[in-house]
């Protein structure tokens, strides 16, 4: 019986070498063809966030400057067009209103589109692991939570990324820690 479960091992391990490999062959090819679009640099100067996350963050906001009008063409401020891609992403908490109650707890609106708010929940995690003030607004957020700490700290932290990342891809400029100094 050890030479056949030996046998069966061996071929998943040679599996998930093979797997790993494929993996880092097509991590390489997507950082190689994003290179050349508008606000990658942007978006990789951001500690934690890799190349797969930018280019996919990229691949769904597409022009972030369609943010900042409404749909009747009407100009938007800053905080509208930061707003406009979080409730694009998804990443927006509806009122719970009946007459004159109006609710505390609020659920995730999970409408918009789930692959960008995949991409900003799992970015958000990278950056709260190495940026030191999006590491504190996390733990700030993970004790304010009475259930589901992680996952409602993780949501808020990415909410604060839109911004981060709207910011970003609208003025073309590289991220700069809160010290002032800019990350490349």
């Amino acid at each position: 019986m050890v030479e056949p479960v030996n046998q069966i091992l061996a071929s998943l391990l040679a599996h998930i070498a093979f797997l790993e490999s494929q993996l880092t062959l097509f991590d390489t090819r997507i950082e190689a063809l994003a290179e050349h679009l508008p606000g990658y640099h942007p978006l990789r100067s951001v500690p934690g966030l890799g190349p797969v996350y930018a280019a996919g963050l990229l691949a769904e906001v597409q022009e972030v400057a369609h943010f900042m009008s409404d749909p009747k063409g009407r100009p938007r401020t800053f905080h509208q067009g930061q707003a406009a891609l979080a409730k694009f992403a998804g990443l927006w908490w509806p009122r719970a209103q009946s007459g004159q109650f109006d609710g505390e707890a609020r659920r995730l609106a999970k409408t918009g589109n789930r692959y960008l708010r995949y991409y900003l929940v799992q970015g958000a995690n990278g950056v709260r692991l190495n940026a030191p003030d999006y590491q504190t607004f996390y733990q700030r957020k993970y004790h304010e939570a009475v259930r589901f700490k992680h996952r409602r700290a993780l949501v808020l932290t990415a909410r604060k990324l839109v911004r981060l990342v709207f910011s970003l891809l609208l003025k073309n400029e590289p991220y700069q820690r809160p010290g002032g100094d800019a990350r490349a």
